[in-house]
């Protein structure tokens, strides 16, 4: 039995809770973010520091036992009064406290960027006392950060599959398809079919990303996750790629990027707001997620 509750056993006895409300253990895979052989090593190492039995596994089914009945009962009560706890010491006298971690996209436009600066002068009007950390990365690093509850949000074009996420749409952001000087397609003032068949196009590592695509032509010898990576296989002159628009703007002033058939072959790529459905937000996460709709609702969606 426990003698003392350590920060592990919350923990624990989370997964535990959340298992039990997901009914099992293969069913709380995509809400705890963990594979089943791991939410069983956790559920069995909560056992041997209860010292008794919590469920059984078999052919009727997850099933409590009587013990682990009581322990959810006990369990519940436990975080219902940390929860309370917790409003009431970060609400003393109405000011937000703690920490609100927050992950973006890279390259975005100038105007997203400048959203995201009024967010933040925004949440800084109120009364707070809250230390901010914005961290750009990839969207498969913000889904892993947000799965091991290393961010509270994520702003980034998600596929939205991700069950043990809720996705709120921010805005949108059109991408053309470019060639650069030394491509064949470069100047060509009508462009078939047929010669997009033949061409070598950049591969995003996502594949949501590619189904939108409009041309996705057999031939992938280049691959890249990052947008400056993409520009840099387009400007070689022997491949083509999509890019953001406003990425590609510059370039296509001097010159250096012609975009293909555009309109015909763009897309939009939806952005989102992304947060863990399992961790509980704070409040100053709260403000914050209202400062950044309130400044993003002026954008085209």
């Amino acid at each position: 039995m426990l003698g003392q509750v350590h920060d592990i056993d919350l923990q624990l006895l989370r997964l535990f809770v959340a298992v039990v409300e997901a009914g099992g253990f293969s069913a709380a895979q995509s809400t705890l973010g963990l594979s089943q052989p791991n939410i069983s090593q956790q559920m069995a190492r909560l056992e041997t520091r209860l010292g008794y039995r919590l469920c059984s596994r078999g052919k009727a089914g997850f099933k409590l036992t009587p013990k682990g009945e009581q322990l959810l009962g006990a369990a519940r009560g436990l975080f219902e009064s940390i929860e309370v706890f917790r409003h009431q010491s970060n609400g003393v006298a109405g000011r937000l406290l703690g920490e609100v971690r927050v992950g973006f996209s890279e390259a975005l436009d100038r105007s997203v960027t400048q959203r995201l600066g009024q967010a933040i002068a925004r949440f800084r009007q109120r009364d707070e006392a809250v230390r901010i950390e914005l961290i750009s990365a990839m969207p498969a690093d913000m889904e892993r950060l947000l799965l091991q509850q290393r961010l509270d949000l994520a702003i980034g074009y998600f596929s939205g599959a991700q069950t043990a996420f809720d996705y709120d749409h921010l805005f949108s952001e059109t991408q053309h398809l470019y060639c650069a000087p030394g491509h064949p397609l470069f100047g060509a003032s009508s462009i078939s079919d047929q010669a997009l068949a033949q061409v070598d196009r950049v591969e995003h590592p996502y594949p949501f990303l590619e189904t939108d695509e409009p041309l996705r032509s057999g031939r992938c010898s280049a691959r890249s996750e990052q947008v400056e990576g993409t520009l840099a296989f387009i400007l070689s002159g022997r491949h083509v790629g999509y890019l953001p628009q406003h990425y590609a703007a510059g370039w296509v002033e001097q010159g250096l990027l012609q975009p293909l058939r555009m309109g015909e072959l763009s897309f939009e790529v939806p952005f989102y707001l992304a947060r863990h459905r399992a961790q509980v937000p704070g409040d100053a996460q709260l403000a914050f997620e209202e400062d950044l709709r309130a400044v993003f609702s002026a954008l085209p969606s």
